[in-house]
Formats: structure tokens, C-alpha cells, sequence
């Protein structure tokens, strides 16, 4: 995909007089501030216990854990990208296994973090923000308003910024709209994401080192390649499902949900490896196709 990059984070700055230290203690007393003016620097401050106790006291609990939630993930995604965009500009990986390997853990890490959000209906507009900024920021460097060399590099297959808006843009709106839509109570957003994320992913990592015997009717898909996305994908979801299910989110029969998890897993394989790429993308036939098969065999309230 992959999976794209991911927006990076604000650095508050404050006043001079701030930073200074060294400064005996009563010296704030000689200076004789007005109460406003100390308020002010305890805020400025960021961190400051007053500051995060004025918040703690007028948020409610919810809230202050999604908002932690959110700021956690999205530093988290911007290093996990960043990682790669070092790796990638130093040469010690390849850009088309770096792109992968982003692709895939994006979309796996991301479900991964949903629980840490609270059980509130405003928690999934707060998961949202994540991939959402995520766009801005393809959208802000695929359309050349600033540029980034090594996320280019990393995450796209040409190096050219204009892919940013494809591939990689596809992939982050495709988390928004599972987001949205399914998020963790539905086993249809799981797995289509475990599909995209991991399966696609893994069928184009072994496909390029041991792809040699093409599809017939698919010259730049192979055999290996399919294979490890049925399988890949397959698991991925099985694991995902358990995963939410382990926690209460989503309620699952263990005796009818492999078979299931067969038929979406080939469904998606067999859309992956149509040539039609050219025409639709990858990170939005397999997750498109994925969906609306899980519609099917899941049923719309699936828990």
C-alpha cells in the first residue's frame, strides 16, 4: 500500500523566559506575578500538573482517554513510517519491501490499537482522526505543496509524489470508512482490513522474491503470490477476530467461522489476482470485495 504514511506531530513552543532555569526558587515571588499571568505560564507549560488537572477536571473520563488515545496512536504511526523512511534513505532495506512492510503493519498495528479507545459512541470519530490526518498529509505532498523525499521513497513504487494520491490515499481512506462504519464491534471491518493489510501485503512480498511461475491469466501475479495472500490473509483475520473476541467486542462460532473466513479469503485472492489493476486498485477491490462478502456470510449486525 502501502499503508502510507502517517501525520506527524506539533511541537508547542513557549515563551524565553520559560526556558530558562537555574533560577532560585523565590525568585518567582520577588517578581510578584499576577494570578493570571502565573496561570498562563502553567498552561504554556503543556505538561504541567496544573494544567493537566484543570483538564482532567472539566473533560469527562471518556473523553481525556480518547484524546490520549489519539494522540498515542498518531505518534505511533508517524514513527513506525519514519522508521522506514530512515531504512529506506540509508539503503539498508529495499523500497518495495519497505512499502510493504508499512502496508502491512499500518493496518494490523492500527486495529490493534482500537480497545485503547474508551466504550463511549464518540470513540470511533476519535480512532478516526488518525487515519484522517493521514490524508491531509498525502494529499499535502502528493499535490506537491510540500515535499518529503524519503516518505515518497518509502511507501510509494516509483518514487514519484503523485502516487501518494493513489495507492498509499486509497488505504488510509479505506481505514477511515472501517473506522466509521464497522469499527471493532463488527467482524466485517476486521476482516476486510486483516485482508488488505496483511494479505495483499504478504502476497506481494513473496510474490517479488519467489514469484517466478505466473498465473496464466496474469502475468504480474504468481502462483506463491496468491497463495500467500489466501493463507496470509486467512490467518491475519482469524487472529484479529480472536483478538476482539478475547476482549467482549464482538462475539463470534468458532465452529462456523472458519469456513467463513475460508470463502472471504479466496474471495479476495481471487479479485486480487483479476488484472485489473490498472483499472482499480488493489487497496480498494480487496477490501470492497472483502466487505461484501463478509456482508453476505456475516449478516449487516454481526457481533
Amino acid at each position: 500500500m502501502a499503508a502510507a504514511a502517517w501525520p506527524g506531530t506539533a511541537c508547542a513552543s513557549s515563551p524565553n523566559s520559560l526556558l530558562l532555569s537555574g533560577s532560585p526558587p523565590h525568585a518567582a515571588f520577588a517578581l510578584a506575578p499576577s494570578p493570571g499571568s502565573s496561570m498562563r505560564r502553567r498552561l504554556l507549560l503543556g505538561f504541567g500538573t496544573p494544567a493537566v488537572a484543570v483538564v482532567a477536571a472539566v473533560a469527562p473520563p471518556a473523553v481525556l482517554q480518547d484524546g490520549v488515545a489519539t494522540l498515542l496512536i498518531t505518534a505511533g504511526a508517524y514513527s513506525l513510517v519514519r522508521t522506514f523512511d530512515v531504512l529506506t534513505e540509508r539503503r539498508l532495506i529495499e523500497q518495495s519491501l519497505s512499502r510493504k512492510i508499512v502496508h502491512v503493519l499500518s493496518g494490523v498495528l492500527f486495529m490493534s490499537s482500537w480497545p485503547l479507545f474508551s466504550n463511549s459512541t464518540e470513540a470511533r470519530y476519535f480512532a478516526a482522526v488518525v487515519p484522517f490526518l493521514n490524508s491531509i498529509r498525502l494529499l499535502t505532498y502528493g499535490l506537491r505543496l510540500y515535499t518529503d523525499e524519503a516518505l515518497v521513497k518509502s511507501v510509494t513504487r516509483e518514487g514519484k509524489p503523485e502516487e501518494l494520491l493513489k495507492g498509499p490515499l486509497y488505504y488510509v481512506l479505506v481505514l477511515l470508512f472501517s473506522v466509521l462504519v464497522f469499527w471493532r464491534e463488527s467482524p466485517i471491518g476486521i476482516v476486510s482490513l486483516s485482508m488488505m493489510s496483511g494479505g495483499d501485503g504478504f502476497a506481494d512480498i513473496v510474490g517479488r522474491r519467489y514469484g517466478s511461475l505466473k498465473l496464466p491469466f496474469n502475468e504480474k501475479k504468481s502462483w506463491i503470490g496468491s497463495i500467500s495472500m489466501f493463507f496470509s490473509g486467512f490467518l491475519l483475520s482469524a487472529l484479529m477476530l480472536f483478538y476482539f473476541s478475547s476482549l467482549g467486542y464482538i462475539h463470534v462460532s468458532w465452529e462456523e467461522i472458519f469456513g467463513k473466513l475460508v470463502l472471504v479469503a479466496l474471495a479476495a485472492t481471487i479479485v486480487e489476482c483479476i488484472p485489473v489493476t490498472d483499472v482499480v486498485d488493489d487497496n480498494i477491490s480487496v477490501p470492497l470485495a472483502t466487505m461484501l462478502v463478509a456482508f453476505l456470510l456475516f449478516g449487516s449486525n454481526a457481533q
